[in-house]
């Protein structure tokens, strides 16, 4: 239970109470009056989810119960989890190679934008590193060890033909140099392969952006990039 789907109305108000009191009785949590019956079915709900605890006569959050109330919308009179952007790196190895500078390139063999060509991404898991999540990535979607530099930061929203999100994520941007490693060129999920510049303006069905990543990681300064796109293919 943790989406605005999942949550009822009378759950919601009860950690919105909560929220805001460091303990509350039983019937400072039913501040809408509802039926005693009803509402002791959702303060045991609570408890059984581990979102909030008893403690003689007092309710309280537990501190899963406090993550979830903080996520919450308060200003809604029904609260509900607050849609945030994602958090990801996205790493591009790079090599010389016959005197011509060559970038990794994956293609996306899921789902969404399957098919589509771009540069390696992945989350951010929670308690990791940044830097830990890039080489975490680097080395299980291609196989390779590399120095990792941060060029930028992307944010990048996708919106649908007719002008809905559908995607809003924040990129930490990293090059990769002095790869080393035996690349993996399939994996379920992606394609690898090495492209000059010119090779990767050709290709079929590519991210948006992917230009703009590729000026990020060969500039001298950091930089930070927000652009929103009307996306195909999704």
């Amino acid at each position: 239970m943790t989406g605005k789907n999942d949550m009822h109305p009378i759950q919601g108000e009860i950690l919105r109470v909560l929220l805001f009191n460091p303990q509350a009785r039983f019937s400072e949590l039913n501040a809408s009056r509802v039926p005693s019956d009803q509402f002791t079915f959702h303060v045991k709900r609570l408890v059984e989810l581990g979102l909030i605890s008893k403690a003689r006569e007092h309710y309280t959050l537990t501190d899963i119960g406090k993550e979830l109330a903080n996520r919450m919308d308060t200003d809604q009179k029904q609260m509900a989890v607050e849609r945030q952007a994602k958090l990801g790196v996205l790493v591009v190895p790079v090599r010389e190679k016959d005197s011509r500078c060559e970038y990794l390139v994956q293609q996306r063999l899921k789902q969404p934008f399957y098919g589509f060509h771009g540069f390696l991404t992945g989350k951010i898991r929670v308690g990791e590193k940044v830097l830990e999540t890039a080489k975490r990535e680097l080395e299980e979607e291609s196989g390779l060890t590399g120095q990792l530099t941060l060029t930028g930061i992307k944010h990048k929203m996708d919106y649908s033909q007719e002008g809905k999100l559908l995607e809003d994520k924040f990129f930490y941007v990293f090059r990769a140099e002095k790869v080393a490693g035996k690349l993996i060129y399939k994996f379920e999920g992606g394609r690898n392969r090495w492209l000059i510049g010119e090779e990767i303006q050709k290709l079929p069905d590519k991210f948006d952006g992917v230009e703009e990543t590729m000026r990020m990681i060969n500039s001298k300064e950091l930089e930070f990039v927000e652009t929103k796109y009307t996306v195909k293919g999704f």
